[in-house]
């Protein structure tokens, strides 16, 4: 049987495509510089870094569901997509400019707070332009475009940076954001019905209470798992602790990026065929591997095995996810529901970092994957309890 990969991908969809790409592309060519510019060159500490990254994620996690909310309320997708990214595309350049590493902390938050703004309606915009059996498959290319995007900014860096420095690059990575921003003018919107706007006269709290305690499930079940979803940096510090030079991890960074790529459109076109949680079980299934796998390795061949896997996991859960938030969800409140599911993920990016960090800096770096691994088997045994719709 012959895929057509573009069937059912709306106008809607490739342009939002389109601007997860040229948004990537401008902030890869900036975020995995961030920590290199700010302990190199601004001279702070890595627990800066820390603080720095923390305090980002948690800002946006708390805008996300309001934005959502709000977004329901309103009728309108598209004002908080053009708003939110275009906060973000400005706020890049602005790195340049830094000479103390609280000003890097000022402008990340800023910056984050345009994703916050803009992720639960743009992903309602993706459901909402999308038939329900083509659901998987069209945030499976949405997060292609994206990772597409990572895939070029990271390269762009890895290239540019000994030849035009950390600032000049930042303030390059400004073009490519306002192209984004240009983009989004050409989004239209879906015309609410009365049924599907009829949260207008609803509170947040009333809303939040029409949620399904499945769906609130399954959301307190992505949340645990994130909790011990350690993320692509440690994998990077993991691959510089095993003797690594810097420039060899960053190749690893763009062979995960490319994977992912490789992989989200064929796990989003799956998840329509045989459901969304067979893939989002072997997903976990495959991090649990993978944390357990980096406790023992030792040289290139292995990490690039691991990064290979996580690439591959990452590109099972990251469509799949929302896809099933809104199957989940009522049809009046996608994006409350999307919002809900990425402030709790993001809530606990923070503690979640922490831990991981603690456990590598006070016992051993073993014991971050370790408990990688055993919050991923937990999170596995509360899935079976999720229902489909």
């Amino acid at each position: 049987m012959k895929i057509k990969i573009f069937e059912g991908i709306t106008r809607n969809v490739f342009i939002l495509g389109l601007v997860s790409l040229f948004t990537d592309l401008s902030s890869q060519m900036v975020f995995p510089l961030i920590p290199l510019f700010m302990v190199t060159v601004l001279g702070s500490g890595v627990y800066a870094v820390g603080i720095v990254e923390g305090a980002a994620e948690t800002t946006a996690s708390f805008l996300k569901v309001v934005s959502g909310y709000w977004s329901d309320k309103i009728g309108r997708r598209k004002p908080f997509v053009l708003f939110g990214y275009s906060l973000s595309a400005i706020t890049k350049p602005l790195f340049a400019f830094a000479n103390i590493w609280s000003f890097v902390l000022y402008i990340r938050v800023l910056e984050r707070i345009g994703k916050g703004i803009r992720s639960a309606p743009r992903d309602a915009i993706v459901a909402e332009s999308s038939d329900a059996s083509v659901r998987g498959k069209a945030y499976g290319f949405h997060r292609a475009m994206d990772g597409v995007g990572s895939v070029l900014g990271a390269s762009i860096a890895f290239l540019l940076l000994p030849i035009l420095g950390y600032r000049n690059i930042f303030m390059f990575a400004f073009l490519p954001g306002i192209l984004a921003v240009f983009v989004i003018l050409f989004i239209k919107e879906k015309k609410i019905t009365s049924e599907e706007h009829k949260i207008n006269e609803m509170s947040i709290k009333h809303s939040f209470k029409e949620l399904s305690p499945n769906l609130k499930l399954f959301i307190i079940v992505s949340e645990i798992f994130a909790l011990g979803h350690f993320g692509y940096a440690f994998l990077l510090v993991r691959a510089v602790d095993i003797g690594l030079a810097d420039n060899m991890a960053i190749l690893l960074y763009i062979i995960f990026y490319v994977v992912y790529t490789i992989c989200a459109i064929p796990f989003g076109i799956l998840s329509d065929q045989i459901g969304r949680k067979p893939i989002l079980r072997a997903g976990y299934v495959i991090f649990g591997i993978t944390s357990f796998g980096l406790v023992f390795a030792t040289n290139i061949y292995s990490i690039s095995l691991l990064f290979v896997s996580y690439g591959i996991f990452y590109a099972m859960i990251d469509g799949a996810q929302r896809a099933f938030v809104v199957d989940l969800a009522p049809k009046h409140l996608k994006a409350t529901a999307l919002g809900t599911f990425h402030t709790a993920i993001g809530l606990v990016a923070l503690p979640g970092g922490y831990i991981a960090g603690s456990l590598w800096d006070k016992i051993s770096p073993e014991t971050t994957f370790i408990y990688g691994f055993t919050l991923s088997v937990i999170s596995l045994i509360l899935f079976t309890f999720v229902k489909e719709k």
